[in-house]
């Protein structure tokens, strides 16, 4: 279970016990950070923390702000974490980190902050993605607050509460471009009595990962998988490897011929990942068969690179051209190179590269990056209007 799953699964529980919540979201950074915009905690009247917004360092102050909105109500408040100060790691919060937070602490006891939960919910349950705007700094400009926001869902739906209609249709139109290109930023707007930031965040579906293949070895795929809350089908012919008490945690086990395409082409979208591993050359040919042509936008193959070469040549005499934009989604022999030997340090190897490959990233080294490890994902909205 990832962490939006843990805070909305924490949400529910509290709105059944009457419990108050305050959420606290990191909506802006610059320089050295732990966490990236987007990230949640959810505050619980019990004293419950469900996630964090940064290695552990700012969480109890954040839990000390939150009392006040927690018990007596208010607006939406944002509080700055700065610790490019050298003197911050005696006088500060020692974080060393030499960067700046800005966090949205709000009380989700109102409809506009609470329905943001619903909205992620919906996007996490229908695997569609999402986006949200939330506006979390306002100067000189009276009709519009922190906190309001605007959401959009990849059917075009369209949740406002920003009252100011020049600005909401500015914000719509750059959500729609963010939600296109996927990638959250923070986006300024300047009017004639001020300016307003805003928060334009992608909301992403749970991973969909295929695993085609019910031996020992996928066991620890499936379980890695659901550690970080991806949603895992293991399919597989083979009635005694496909198990439940095998697969406890994988959200369904499929049974099916290899070459019944039916039985799972519904499963192959272009968010699905997949990773052939059945230890059967002629079943691992007949799922290529369909994988291949298919909008997955990863997919691993077990085994050495000669037998996929013999898998090429195999499918090139059924008249099956493979082309270069196809091979380039197909990784073997399968996982990062980490030396991996045991099922559960191959299965690492596999997790990890799929987590890169959907990232944008190789999987090298954090020593061997140039600047920041956020560095892609910290630009801002330069593009947008």
């Amino acid at each position: 279970m990832n962490e939006l799953q843990h805070i909305l699964q924490a949400f529910a529980h509290s709105q059944k016990s009457g419990q108050r919540t305050v959420l606290a979201t990191v909506v802006q950074t610059s320089g050295s950070v732990y966490r990236r915009p987007g990230a949640r905690m959810l505050l619980l009247e019990d004293g419950q923390m469900i996630s964090a917004i940064s290695g552990g360092c700012l969480e109890g102050d954040v839990f000390e702000r939150a009392q006040s909105l927690m018990f007596y109500g208010g607006e939406p408040m944002v509080v700055r974490y700065d610790t490019t100060s050298g003197e911050d790691i005696v006088f500060g919060f020692g974080l060393g980190c030499n960067g700046v937070v800005d966090v949205l602490i709000e009380s989700l006891d109102g409809e506009v902050a609470a329905s943001q939960m619903s909205f992620i919910q919906d996007c996490l349950q229908s695997g569609q993605v999402g986006a949200i705007a939330t506006v979390f700094q306002v100067e000189g400009v009276s009709d519009i607050t922190v906190g309001s926001r605007l959401m959009l869902k990849a059917d075009g739906t369209v949740i406002n509460s920003i009252s100011n209609a020049v600005i909401a249709q500015k914000i719509e139109k750059n959500t729609c471009d963010v939600l296109e290109a996927k990638q959250t930023c923070v986006q300024s707007y300047t009017l004639t009595p001020g300016r307003v930031d805003v928060l334009i965040e992608v909301i992403h579906p749970l991973v969909p990962l295929l695993v085609f293949g019910s031996g020992y070895d996928a066991i620890p795929v499936v379980q890695l998988a659901k550690n970080l809350g991806w949603q895992v089908t293991v399919i597989d012919d083979r009635p005694g490897y496909l198990r439940s008490d095998r697969f406890p945690q994988a959200d369904q086990i499929l049974w099916c011929e290899a070459d019944h395409l039916d039985s799972y082409k519904y499963l192959l979208t272009p968010q699905t990942v997949a990773v052939v591993m059945t230890h059967r050359y002629l079943s691992d040919l007949a799922f290529l068969k369909t994988l291949i042509t298919s909008p997955v936008r990863y997919l691993g193959v077990l085994g050495p690179k000669r037998r996929m070469q013999q898998m090429w040549d195999d499918l090139a005499k059924e008249n099956i051209l493979v082309t270069d934009a196809q091979k380039q989604r197909i990784y073997n022999p399968v996982g990062l190179d980490i030396a991996a030997e045991t099922p559960e340090e191959i299965a690492l190897s596999i997790v990890a590269e799929i987590q890169a490959v959907i990232g944008g990233r190789r999987g090298g080294f954090l020593r061997d990056r140039p600047g920041s490890i956020h560095s892609l994902l910290q630009e801002p909205c330069l593009t947008l209007a």
